[in-house]
């Protein structure tokens, strides 16, 4: 058994047949309408979102929201790993859904800009697929249930398992100026099983808690 726990503890520094490669961590897309605003977060310990730029924090005097469809990035430092066009018309739909439902939440979702308007811009920039029979597996197996357990500890990516990255960029509906932006990546819980029996589900439950860390932020 300790031979095991010091192998799996091994796989969290390096990638492995194993562990499978992680998509790689978020970064300033050079085709984001903010990337030359966009900055290192020294606040973000997790490495989910290591840039951001914000301009104000004043959120009470907003009511109102604008959500734009979802764009889906082409640039060529996108993630995208052997994700379909089909698979990702999916996920941004759901993204679009998501978001505009948890923010419904905090502010009236409205068609035009106004004094009191927020305006969010999503783009999905990257996104990983669950590995087919291998997500679920690499969970109830010996080696890779103790390697998931430290990664689930440690907050980091589980092995085998989907994840979405996308950036954030919220501005004044009225004057179209830039009030806060960055880029993550989430994913589910590293033993998190049931987001492993879909090739998106990994990717969805991302989707869900980037919403939902979004809405904490107005609060």
């Amino acid at each position: 058994m300790s031979k095991i726990i010091r192998i799996a503890a091994a796989l969290t520094m390096t990638c492995s047949p194993l562990a499978g490669c992680m998509t790689a961590s978020p970064k300033v897309y050079e085709g984001l309408a903010s990337a030359g605003q966009l900055r290192p977060n020294p606040q973000d310990k997790s490495g989910r979102i290591p840039y951001k730029y914000h301009s104000t924090k004043n959120w009470q005097q907003y009511s109102k929201m604008i959500v734009d469809p979802v764009t889906v990035y082409n640039g060529r430092d996108s993630q995208f790993k052997d994700v379909t066009p089909k698979e990702k018309e999916t996920l941004s739909r759901y993204m679009e859904k998501e978001f505009t439902q948890k923010l419904s939440q905090r502010f009236a979702i409205v068609n035009a800009p106004g004094p009191d308007t927020l305006r969010l811009h999503l783009t999905m920039t990257g996104a990983k697929i669950t590995t087919p029979l291998l997500g679920p597996v690499s969970r109830l197996d010996m080696a890779g249930g103790v390697y998931n357990t430290i990664q689930a500890v440690r907050g980091q990516e589980g092995s085998m398992s989907g994840s979405i990255s996308y950036a954030v960029e919220i501005y004044d509906a009225k004057t179209n100026r830039l009030l806060y932006a960055y880029v993550a990546k989430q994913y589910p819980n590293a033993m998190n099983v049931g987001a492993t029996f879909s090739s998106l589900e990994a990717s969805k439950v991302g989707i869900r808690k980037g919403a939902d860390e979004l809405l904490a932020e107005f609060k």
